[in-house]
């Protein structure tokens, strides 16, 4: 009995013997089925069996309310199809026949380009060219870098006064302050380098534009602070666009300094002394100067179109060239970590970005690049313009007023809350479109499991005492990267960007922690700390007093928080450090403008500086501002 009631499986097979099986009688049939026989036979059927769902399965059906009929239908539809599926390859748009009437038309650009460079696909050929790129990016790379003494190279925020204290008292760690030149060599594009937080200069503060105080006199003097680069690109010494070499001249002393606009870029004004100033030369000694990050771009531009529309490797290989290329391109040309690049600290990075490069083709990229093999064209345009676009994010990204997705960043700087929301929504279609692929092949609770997962893994991180998390824009091509691999367009497009993005975030910055400490984050922010007051102010100034035997006083040391003196900025240098209360003013010029910035200090070390108060000529004190400078 318990022989008929085996699977559909276990039919099939006898059926498949029917032809040599002996004629049976019929008193070998089986009896009619009685009551008991319907009983044993229930009792077979409800053993555990394949196809009977597992107790622990059915409680998450219950759970999940998975066996009410609407419920399922959105289950059925949010898992997709059973078995998963592969999309098919996209429809060449240059290879289409359109129908007019009785009559048929084929564009055929894609097979008709095949054909045409057949002839160039060797590979024998395609390594041929890949030494003569090698050699060529070299010369390159030796004439963009190390022509030049390496000495005479700087930064774009280069300066030769450092902010508030930084220079000790009386400037002593930043001297000589006069009779001295400096051959130096500027990189391209430092017009848009600019702080990225607040600098008081007198009793203005300037943020969000380089640091550039006077070149309005006739001798074009500049203040020590300034930035080296966006000085001499607003005195038209070098381009921007190119960089260059200038020489400059310490010249110590100087008062009123004169704000400027020129090639761009507008100084400001400082209407008092300081130690410390700099003139540009006519001419320099130094040469080999230009930036050749604009050639080295076309150049690169011009041998990742011949590989997809020429050259045409295997995909694999024309992956791994877009890595190789992209990489060493942020390294030595578009967005070096210093000036020569180093060398060592690039092959450091480059051996860990292979290895998420390969991941990357493994979750993504073997999914979909493939799929373009026969259209060169196509494949071209949907990988090229958003993989350099990825490459350039320093360029691309410039306009955007974010530049970390910090809280104190967003709510300080105009307009950066606009551009996050934007870009979230961006990235929300974005994902909403993929979602809808995904769901389409049936891989969508996989990879929605991978991504809470990722995401809890994510919250528990956020809240490690004394570490903030940091979203750097590599992290987020890694994370974006897995939901692209499927063959259509949209996933090229994003495949491109978010490869250029992720080699350009760590060829330029390095592999950053996703979590760091407050302090890595502040840079040179104020620090939060306790401020000092001022006890003379704009009530009790004496103004019939002489200048010269002026006082100014402060309040006495809070108990209990651990500072243990005074720092005193006098027009933006440190002129006292000690535990007075007071300081005179004999040693100043009664007729210019005097700024003053407050600080408390422990152990050698300066907490936050108050904003400035200002005494004018006249006798006229003004009372800083609160907050922080």
């Amino acid at each position: 009995m318990a022989s008929t009631s085996t699977s559909g499986s276990s039919s099939s097979s006898r059926l498949t013997q029917v032809g040599d099986e002996p004629p049976r009688n019929v008193s070998e049939l089986p009896p009619k089925f009685t009551p008991q026989h319907s009983f044993e036979l229930q009792e077979v059927d409800v053993l555990p069996s394949a196809t009977a769902p597992k107790p622990l399965r059915r409680r998450l059906q219950r759970a999940f309310l998975l066996d009410h009929p609407r419920v399922r239908r959105v289950w059925l539809y949010f898992r997709g199809p059973r078995p998963k599926v592969d999309l098919p390859a996209p429809i060449p748009f240059l290879s289409l026949t359109l129908h007019a009437g009785r009559r048929a038309y084929s564009v055929a650009l894609e097979p008709a380009w095949v054909r045409l460079t057949r002839a160039f696909t060797n590979p024998w050929l395609f390594v041929l060219l890949a030494v003569g790129y090698i050699i060529g990016f070299a010369f390159f790379a030796r004439a963009q870098s190390f022509l030049t003494p390496a000495d005479s190279f700087i930064g774009c925020t280069a300066t030769y006064w450092s902010a508030n204290d930084g220079c000790g008292l009386d400037g002593q760690f930043c001297a000589p302050f006069d009779n001295a030149t400096f051959d130096f060599r500027c990189p391209a594009q430092c017009s848009s380098v600019v702080l990225q937080n607040p600098r008081t200069v007198g009793d203005e503060q300037v943020d969000f534009v380089p640091l550039i105080v006077g070149g309005g006199d006739e001798a074009g003097t500049y203040r020590g602070d300034s930035f080296i680069c966006a000085a001499a690109v607003q005195a038209g010494l070098i381009s921007n666009s190119r960089g260059g070499c200038a020489t400059l001249e310490l010249t110590g002393n100087f008062s009123n300094y004169l704000p400027f606009t020129g090639h761009g870029l507008t100084s400001i004004g400082f209407p008092t002394v300081f130690p410390l100033s700099f003139r540009f030369n006519p001419t320099t000694s130094l040469h080999s100067c230009a930036d050749l990050r604009n050639e080295a771009l076309a150049f690169n531009i011009l041998i990742t179109a011949l590989l997809f529309l020429v050259l045409r490797p295997k995909p694999i290989v024309l992956y791994w060239c877009l890595v190789c290329i992209g990489f060493w391109h942020v390294t030595l040309f578009s967005q070096p970590q210093a000036s020569p690049p180093p060398l060592d600290v690039a092959f450091e990075q480059f051996l860990p970005t292979l290895f998420v490069a390969y991941a990357f083709w493994r979750l993504a990229f073997q999914h979909t690049l493939p799929a373009f093999r026969r259209t060169p064209i196509e494949s071209s345009v949907w990988y090229l313009a958003p993989y350099w676009a990825g490459v350039l994010t320093n360029l691309t990204t410039d306009k955007i007023p974010i530049d970390r997705l910090t809280a104190s960043d967003i709510s300080s700087r105009p307009g950066a809350l606009t551009a996050l929301i934007i870009i979230v929504l961006i990235i929300l279609v974005i994902a909403i479109n993929q979602v809808r692929v995904i769901r389409k092949t049936g891989w969508l609770p996989w990879y929605l499991g991978w991504y809470i997962a990722g995401g809890l893994v994510v919250l528990v991180l956020s809240q490690l005492p004394g570490l903030e998390f940091r979203l750097h824009h590599y992290i987020l091509a890694m994370v974006l990267m897995p939901g692209t691999g499927f063959p259509t367009r949209l996933s090229a497009i994003y495949q491109g960007f978010l490869l250029g993005m992720f080699l350009n975030g760590v060829a330029a910055f390095g592999f950053d922690s996703i979590l760091q400490t407050p302090a890595d984050l502040r840079r040179d922010a104020p620090l939060g700390s306790d401020l000092p007051s001022f006890a003379t102010n704009s009530t009790n100034y004496n103004a019939s007093t002489p200048f010269l035997n002026q006082t100014i006083f402060w309040n006495a040391l809070p108990d209990g928080e651990g500072w243990d003196g005074f720092a005193l900025l006098v027009d933006d240098v440190e002129r006292y450090a000690g535990t007075a209360l007071n300081y005179t003013l004999s040693a100043l010029d009664p007729g210019l403008l005097h700024f003053f910035r407050l600080a408390f200090t422990s152990s050698g070390s300066t907490g936050d500086f108050t904003m400035a108060a200002t005494l004018y000529p006249n006798g006229t004190w003004v009372d800083p501002l609160p907050g922080p400078s």
